[in-house]
């Protein structure tokens, strides 16, 4: 079923001005084609300050470009989630492996905002979870609870505890990993973040619950929330999470993967609001619980 299309509008900046506003477009969002976005133009669904231009209208740094998209198919993913805590100024809910947080990538409408603004509208994500990733997301629910949550975000005041299943044994049972995080150049996306020591500041404090036969489940707090921060971790200190087709030991990106591909386990277990008195919880998957047999135990450990 397609969904209803979209409305897109941007500032152009310094970097496009004297461009073509068909180069623009078939440059920016290859999603669509050159001959598409010129059709789109002359149909009158792209507008330049509010008015109808030609393909080779050329822009100017401050112009707003407005562009219809028509509807489409969006790909299949698990559309359902569960409300684990609701009153009046927010809203936390279980996110399923597979289901996008936000926009982007040729999702709309198959996105958690979108499902949960069908339930409670207006509701606006304090955070958000790679699409692979599973677990708990908050939504704000008015503007003063929003202004009180990102200042509690960036106060690392909301607590985040994750749970993992990493590649490997590591020898100790408790370590933190502080290895800056910024972007990288990168084949296949111009750049993407990656362990860097120009970067910013992350901290991951990660301890061991349970070593297996070739891999171990693994507890994440995180003080910082770098993109991708727990993947590049894992990596950067040689236990990259197993399946990840992006990140391999050391942090290096492993050809071919792009951001959205999954394969691997990572669960945003719980999450705590002290000012707020919450503690959520969120059991995880199967393979991210604790085992009834005893695996070999690290020599030394």
């Amino acid at each position: 079923m397609s969904n209803q299309g979209c409305t897109y509008t941007e500032q152009i900046r310094s970097r496009w001005q004297g461009w073509r506003v068909l180069d623009y477009l078939s440059q920016q969002y290859t999603h669509t084609s050159e001959g598409d976005w010129q059709q789109r133009i002359l149909g009158g669904l792209v507008q330049v300050d509010g008015h109808s231009i030609d393909p080779g209208t050329l822009l100017s740094k401050g112009q707003s470009l407005t562009w219809n998209r028509p509807p489409w198919e969006e790909p299949e993913v698990p559309l359902d989630f569960r409300v684990i805590h609701e009153d009046e100024s927010l809203v936390a809910v279980a996110k399923p492996s597979g289901l996008p947080t936000l926009p982007g990538a040729g999702f709309l409408e198959h996105t958690l905002l979108h499902q949960v603004r069908l339930r409670f509208p207006g509701a606006d994500p304090i955070h958000r979870l790679g699409r692979t990733t599973s677990g708990i997301v908050v939504f704000a629910r008015s503007p003063e609870a929003r202004i009180s949550l990102n200042q509690a975000l960036r106060d690392h005041k909301l607590i985040k505890i994750y749970r993992a299943l990493v590649s490997g044994r590591p020898e100790r049972d408790q370590f933190t990993v502080d290895t800056p995080i910024g972007p990288l150049p990168h084949p296949l996306l111009g750049t993407l973040h990656g362990p860097s020591s120009t970067g910013r500041t992350a901290l991951s404090h990660v301890r061991v619950l349970e070593r297996r036969e070739d891999s171990s489940l693994v507890e994440v707090h995180i003080e910082t929330g770098r993109p991708h921060q727990i993947r590049i971790h894992m990596a950067a200190c040689g236990h990259p999470l197993v399946g990840d087709p992006l990140y391999g030991p050391g942090g290096a990106f492993l050809p071919g993967a792009v951001p959205g591909d999954g394969g691997y386990l990572l669960h945003a277990m719980r999450l705590s609001l002290p000012e707020w008195g919450l503690v959520l919880e969120c059991p995880p998957p199967e393979a991210l619980r604790e085992s009834t047999f005893p695996f070999p135990s690290v020599q030394g450990t």
